[in-house]
């Protein structure tokens, strides 16, 4: 037969069941930062999306060896993602400039970060390079790296042709400030 005494609530058990919550507390008081600090959430109005670039040239008339540098749209504040990268780059990192390359017939869109630290590189009109000024990286109109220290290559971005033949679609972000 069950026993249908009542259980006493003792101050042994009360005392148990206070540290118990009061550590607990703590303990949750003590994490909730860290684990804010550690996964953040995304600000406000930020989106991903298609960023419209407008070229100072058609891209049917880039001939090899031309190279055409834009900017992402400043209204609203937005930024290009990278596809691919190396070093100081990484698949998804930001960009706010890039270039437009022709190169043996194949256009390539590279972010305008360096992969040795993230500085801007520019282009080298005569030597048909990009330098970097930072610390003398040197790259091919390709991509790939002529003289290091960086040794990993420029970092794609991904885009498509827009509506008309000087304007282009890359992959972005809308900074939502």
């Amino acid at each position: 037969m069950a026993d249908s005494t009542p259980r006493t609530f003792t101050r042994r058990n009360f005392l148990g069941w206070w540290l118990a919550s009061l550590l607990t507390a703590t303990v949750a008081i003590g994490l909730a930062p860290i684990l804010v600090f550690l996964w953040p959430a995304p600000p406000k109005g930020q989106r991903k999306q298609t960023l419209p670039v407008t070229l100072g040239k058609r891209l049917d008339e880039l001939v090899d060896g031309d190279a055409i540098r834009f900017d992402a749209p400043s209204s609203p504040n937005s930024a290009f993602v990278m596809a691919d990268g190396g070093g100081d780059n990484a698949a998804g990192d930001l960009a706010f400039s890039g270039y437009v390359v022709k190169v043996s017939g194949k256009v390539n869109v590279f972010a305008i970060n360096c992969p040795h630290l993230g500085c801007s590189y520019a282009l080298n009109q005569d030597a048909k390079t990009f330098d970097c000024p930072c610390h003398g990286s040197r790259f091919h109109l390709d991509g790939t790296v002529l003289h290091g220290p960086a040794v990993y290559p420029l970092s794609h971005l991904s885009w498509k042709q827009g509506t008309d033949p000087n304007t282009i679609e890359v992959d972005g972000l809308i900074l939502g400030f």
